[in-house]
């Protein structure tokens, strides 16, 4: 998207998602900027051009037709500009305002993706999950029946440790009282319109269990339990590498070893917020994205296993020695394969259509540190406790509860009739007769 500047200066004083001017100078062009809500390497296009929407569903139905099944579709939601011009009120130290409140969800984006869909993916009636934060009340356009795409992905517990101004240095203060709100919102909403697409985990994410768990209580036990609060959910679960192996966040010793810009921009606005450099390098690299990017963790040999050169794009986390595949694979107990253990009850199982199919039931009990639901299908019910807390949780169920099906406790002879007794950040799985 071309635009000509204001007065000398960029046609606004939009911040781009990864920090800077959201404009960039054309070079060799009179008075010229191109839009890139992302990095500079990133040009927006203008989808209101019907010649550029054109050769995209070209693009996209060629690999279609070669077989694609279908696609990851990346922040779509952007594609709509309404676009203002001069300087609006800044939201920042830095003379911007966040780019999102005039590209995101704009009025108008609908009908784009509505006809990116009859010109593409229904011609194919292939499969599209949609990286979209779509709010409750237009979800059915999206994923309904007849909607845009057939999931998108839920944005409301990923992020919640994220504030609304966007900053990372900035603690929300979240809960797991909200995150257990915001997880079953979201599935009883998503159950009545479409289907889901679950997950803990992406490539835009820090490592689930340095987020979710504290510092101290990072254990396979605690790992275990993550796994089964999102697998037990109902829709398609999406793995994200390495997370099956309860890989973590790394440290980095300095700013320099990151690698992603929208790291280098949460620091340099920690800094103009009046931070140190030690706080704001040691508030961002919690959440920096290069804590998902590190290299997988095959084995204990030089660099994981991951590569044979000298020095990868990242370095490789220090605890691949302890924490890689093949240690895991000989280790029935290991988080690996109780992530196998989940797939399992999924698709080579007696409640496999509890899991894929069951509606999801919240379960409400006489304990508010815990998170509990049902997955009911007729007759057919699975209950599923999950303790997210580093101490002992007890709450009563009815006797018909009787059968453990899966826990990540290799003991599970705790367990009576009409109570439970749920050791720290134990899950467990239980059947109804």
């Amino acid at each position: 998207m071309f635009k000509k500047g204001v007065d000398g200066w960029p046609p606004n004083n939009w911040r781009s998602y990864f920090g800077g001017s959201a404009w960039e100078v054309v070079p060799e062009e009179d008075n010229t900027y191109y839009l890139h809500a992302f990095g500079k390497k990133q040009p927006d296009l203008n989808w209101d051009n019907s010649e550029l929407r054109e050769d995209i569903y070209n693009m996209i139905n060629y690999w279609l037709k070669k077989g694609l099944a279908g696609f990851r579709i990346d922040a779509i939601l952007n594609i709509k500009k309404r676009m203002v011009y001069g300087k609006l009120e800044p939201d920042g130290d830095d003379g911007l305002v966040y780019i999102g409140n005039w590209i995101m969800n704009q009025t108008g984006v609908k009908p784009l993706l509505k006809e990116l869909n009859e010109c593409t993916f229904e011609q194919h009636e292939s499969f599209t999950v949609a990286e979209a934060a779509v709010p409750n009340e237009h979800l059915n356009e999206y994923v309904g029946r007849d909607g845009f795409f057939s999931m998108v992905f839920d944005f409301s517990y990923t992020d919640i440790d994220v504030n609304e101004t966007g900053d990372w240095f900035k603690p929300s203060g979240w809960t797991w009282e909200e995150m257990r709100e915001k997880i079953f919102v979201n599935q009883q909403v998503t159950q009545e319109i479409g289907w889901g697409a679950s997950y803990l985990e992406n490539h835009d994410q820090p490592r689930s269990i340095s987020k979710y768990i504290p510092a101290q209580d990072i254990s396979d036990i605690s790992k275990k339990m993550l796994a089964m609060l999102f697998m037990m959910l109902r829709g398609t679960p999406f793995i994200y590498q390495g997370q099956e192996i309860g890989m973590t966040n790394i440290e980095m010793n300095s700013l320099d070893e990151y690698e992603d810009i929208a790291t280098y921009d949460q620091y340099k606005r920690a800094l103009v917020a009046g931070l140190s450099e030690e706080e704001a390098f040691k508030l961002i690299s919690k959440r920096s994205r290069d804590n998902n990017r590190t290299p997988m963790q095959w084995d204990g040999s030089e660099n994981a296993g991951f590569t044979n050169a000298e020095d990868p794009w990242l370095k490789v986390n220090p605890n691949y020695t302890t924490i890689n595949v093949q240690r895991q694979e000989a280790d029935p107990d290991s988080v690996l394969n109780f992530y196998k253990q989940l797939i399992r009850l999924r698709k080579d199982s007696e409640f496999k259509e509890v899991v894929i199919y069951g509606a999801f039931v919240p379960f409400e009990t006489d304990c508010d540190q815990i998170i509990v639901y049902e997955r009911v299908l007729d007759d057919r019910i699975l209950l599923v406790a999950i303790n997210y807390t580093n101490e002992q949780q007890l709450f009563h169920i009815s006797d018909r509860y009787c059968r453990v099906v899966l826990s990540n406790y290799a003991d599970t002879s705790t367990y009576e009739t009409g109570s439970l007794s749920l050791r720290p950040y134990e899950s467990v799985i239980l059947g109804a007769n």
